[in-house]
């Protein structure tokens, strides 16, 4: 493979990263007009709004107009060309790491975030457990993190409420009939799992006197992709007018995550912090 490109932002994609994902997008028209910006700045594009969580009209200059790639941006949407790709990225990561393309468990989990004032009062609510107004994020991974479906709603949506239609996504998009939740998604949502979806939900529970964060064994995972896509500061606070461009924002953060998985060889690791003035 030849030397990358010169890359001018740190989110833009290496050369092996658009490899990867060029097969991936919807091939131009044969008829009409070509297309005026290559396909991979269009994706830099997004990534950096994804990355830095700069609105779409302070996108840097050297980059096509805003108006361009926020229409490409929901026009991939719309086409499901974005789940296509976070699928596809899922399988190759899975097949890299010698498991089956397909998972055959889940973990379901829910985040709540606050949002911007621009946000319709229709589309949030109030977490009163989490005290958050906004929305909440409902995800489910495969048993190593890697993303399947999303879901986001207000906050005030009960965890075993908003996993309903989270759940139902699951099983439209795989075949995946055993999923681990904590205790905020017990009670009768387990009993309509297994009735309505033929699904076990199995509910991993703290261990008794536990104080403060601690990790939960075979549930961990999905912890740990929340704080992974939070590295997106797009993601930080929901700034979208839709909850569906926010479920989008949510796949391209994962899909970039994915992609530096396969460029890297494995998940990402914090670098140590480096400390001065140790005692010896």
């Amino acid at each position: 493979m030849g030397v990358d490109r010169v890359r001018r932002y740190p989110s833009d994609l290496t050369d092996a990263q658009w490899e990867l994902i060029e097969p991936m997008l919807p091939l131009p028209k044969w008829m009409g007009r070509p297309e005026k910006h290559p396909r991979r700045v269009i994706v830099d594009a997004i990534l950096y709004v994804v990355r830095t969580g700069c609105a779409w009209r302070y996108l840097p200059a050297d980059f096509p107009p805003w108006e361009t790639v926020y229409g490409r941006f929901r026009q991939w949407n719309k086409r499901g060309v974005t789940e296509r790709i976070l699928t596809e990225l899922r399988e190759q990561v899975r097949i890299a790491q010698g498991r089956n393309p397909e998972p055959s468990a889940g973990i379901i989990d829910s985040q709540s975030v606050k949002t911007a004032d621009t946000v319709a009062k229709t589309t949030q609510g109030y977490d009163s457990g989490k005290k958050i107004g906004g929305r909440k994020r409902f995800i489910v991974t495969d048993t190593i993190g890697l993303l399947i479906v999303v879901c986001v709603v207000a906050a005030s949506v009960q965890d075993r409420d908003g996993a309903k239609g989270t759940l139902l996504s699951l099983c439209h998009t795989l075949g995946v009939r055993y999923v681990l939740a904590d205790g905020g998604f017990a009670g009768v949502l387990v009993e309509w799992c297994a009735r309505i979806l033929t699904l076990t939900l199995e509910i991993v529970r703290k261990p008794k006197g536990q104080k403060g964060f601690v990790l939960i064994p075979r549930r961990w995972p999905v912890e740990r992709t929340f704080g992974w896509l939070m590295l997106h500061r797009r993601l930080a606070r929901d700034y979208e007018t839709d909850p569906e461009v926010s479920e989008h924002m949510i796949r391209w953060a994962a899909i970039n995550g994915m992609l530096g998985w396969l460029d890297r060889g494995g998940p990402a690791v914090r670098t140590p912090r480096r400390t001065f003035n140790t005692p010896e």
